[in-house]
């Protein structure tokens, strides 16, 4: 069964979406507990992984220059579509929220289940965690007329306990265990690390359902803008980074696509107006379509 799972994990993480949408009083009651969930995926993924290598690759300029595509320029990409569209205050605000939002946790993860390179995806996601803090001040001062007050003190405890805290350990484990000790360890629990990330669609989608419930038609628009967001920073992470090879353009794509709004508003809280929870309860389902339709798409285009 476990290795069905593993096997199948891509669909069964959209499988968790749809269950957590039909059954909200279960996802909403698991909601408190995805914390504890994520620091989990973020050590076990993390101790899979050389330190000196991630370090290094989070010293390249190119991760950096990802991080700025990721957040500035899709910012302004979709306030433009927004000001186009003629988005009311409440909504324009909520999706250039997204926008500058940093990559999901659980996107090394879900890269490594799609065969690429989870160590690039972790460091993009390390990276466009850390410049988020700068990327939500410049959108509230820009679409967000009250003052301006971050939770700085929350962001960075979370940056030590779901970033730094886990290099750490995971460098102390790897300096001081034998190699071949901590190698036959992974391989014995890295099935169960991809099983992790099932929790987050569960239970991050009941929110998006109490809106369904409420209001079928709002419900039903703010999905269809959440799904085009998704496209829309998948497309243009592809092509963007077409011409360095398929492999590292659907890598760069799928981290895009994968927004971690938890985190957004954990930070920026009520800031960020009452239209950010709906639409970040909008796109669980879509974001976690994507590894589906990465999967399907990368068979394609690697043959």
């Amino acid at each position: 069964m476990l290795l069905f799972l593993v096997r199948h994990s891509l669909l069964f993480m959209f499988a968790f979406a749809v269950l957590g949408f039909l059954i909200p009083s279960v996802s909403l009651a698991f909601f408190p507990f995805l914390p504890f969930v994520l620091f989990t995926l973020m050590t076990l993924t993390l101790l899979g992984m050389k330190q000196n290598e991630l370090i290094k690759r989070l010293s390249s300029k190119e991760i950096w220059l990802y991080a700025v595509l990721h957040s500035a320029v899709f910012m302004v990409v979709v306030g433009v579509i927004g000001w186009w569209l003629s988005f009311e205050q409440n909504l324009l605000l909520a999706v250039v929220a997204v926008a500058a939002t940093g990559s999901l946790f659980a996107t090394p993860a879900i890269v490594r289940a799609l065969g690429f390179d989870s160590l690039q995806a972790m460091a993009m996601t390390i990276a466009t965690t850390l410049v988020l803090p700068i990327s939500i001040f410049l959108v509230l001062v820009l679409y967000q007329t009250e003052r301006v007050e971050l939770d700085w003190i929350s962001y960075f405890i979370r940056l030590l306990v779901f970033i730094f805290g886990p290099m750490l350990f995971s460098f102390l484990v790897h300096r001081f265990l034998p190699e071949e000790s901590l190698s036959r360890f992974l391989i014995k629990i890295s099935p169960y690390t991809i099983l992790l990330v099932f929790a987050f669609p569960f239970g991050l989608v009941g929110s998006f359902r109490v809106l369904f419930d409420q209001d079928p038609m709002m419900a039903l628009k703010y999905f269809m803008i959440a799904t085009g967001l998704c496209c829309l920073f998948f497309a243009l992470s592809y092509f963007f980074y077409r011409k360095q090879g398929k492999a590292i353009a659907l890598t760069a794509a799928i981290t895009s696509g994968n927004r971690n709004v938890l985190l957004t508003y954990s930070i920026a809280g009520v800031l960020l107006g009452p239209a950010f929870l709906p639409l970040a309860g909008a796109l669980q389902i879509p974001t976690y379509l994507l590894p589906v339709f990465t999967r399907w798409l990368s068979r394609i285009l690697l043959k």
